[in-house]
């Protein structure tokens, strides 16, 4: 009797390529190693897709040019003198005249300070100028010095007596000019220097020349009368 050899064992051995697993368990058993412990899986290093560069962008256009706008050409004017402003007007005087004659003239001056305090006027707006001799309330404050009389002018705060060619400098609202004595000349140049003290009203008694005269009579708008 023929002696066969014996067939080869076949064993079950792993699919081929393409060949799936019949069971997904299957898969998982033979993935795992022999030694009973967990399977491992491999890190697979997916490569990052390719950064394709794009158009670059282009630089910015200029703005067209505006076209000019149709007219006239325009003409610069040319810097000429700056337009001159006018000059404040000095403040009117009023000038007021009381006839008397140098004896009578300080009696007349008192009367008239006594009006204009009495229409209520303020003593500190009020100045009494002699041109011959000085007032006997002038000659009572000089009595006391002269630091004493002349810080009564710098107060401002009465009637102020003083001889009409003072040298200080001394506005007030109303001047009482006195003409109880000296030349007509004197008499000429203290007017001038009132008016020139007085801000509103120049109140002169006697005779001090033509210029008061007219003054006077500009003032008050009728020919002055003796």
């Amino acid at each position: 009797m023929p002696v066969f050899p014996e067939e080869p064992e076949i064993h079950e051995s792993l699919p081929g390529p393409g060949v799936p697993f019949p069971r997904e368990s299957d898969a998982q058993a033979l993935r795992a190693p022999a030694t009973g412990g967990v399977p491992t899986i491999t890190p697979t290093t997916v490569a990052a897709p390719a950064t394709v560069p794009g158009p670059r962008p282009a630089p910015p256009r200029p703005a067209p040019p505006r076209a000019a706008r149709p007219g006239p050409p325009r003409s610069v004017p040319k810097p000429g003198p700056a337009p001159r402003r006018p000059a404040a007007a000095a403040p009117q005087v009023e000038v007021r005249r009381i006839a008397a004659t140098p004896a009578q003239a300080l009696e007349r001056a008192d009367e008239a300070v006594d009006l204009l305090l009495d229409s209520g006027r303020d003593p500190a707006g009020i100045l009494v100028l002699t041109v011959g001799e000085a007032h006997p309330w002038q000659q009572h404050e000089l009595s006391f010095g002269e630091e004493r009389y002349w810080a009564q002018l710098a107060d401002g705060g009465d009637v102020f007596y003083a001889d009409a060619a003072l040298t200080r400098p001394a506005r007030r609202e109303a001047v009482v000019l006195v003409v109880n004595g000296g030349t007509p000349a004197r008499a000429a140049a203290a007017y001038t220097e009132a008016l020139g003290r007085a801000t509103a009203l120049l109140v002169v008694c006697g005779d001090a020349g033509p210029a008061a005269a007219e003054a006077a009579g500009a003032a008050s708008g009728r020919p002055v009368t003796a």
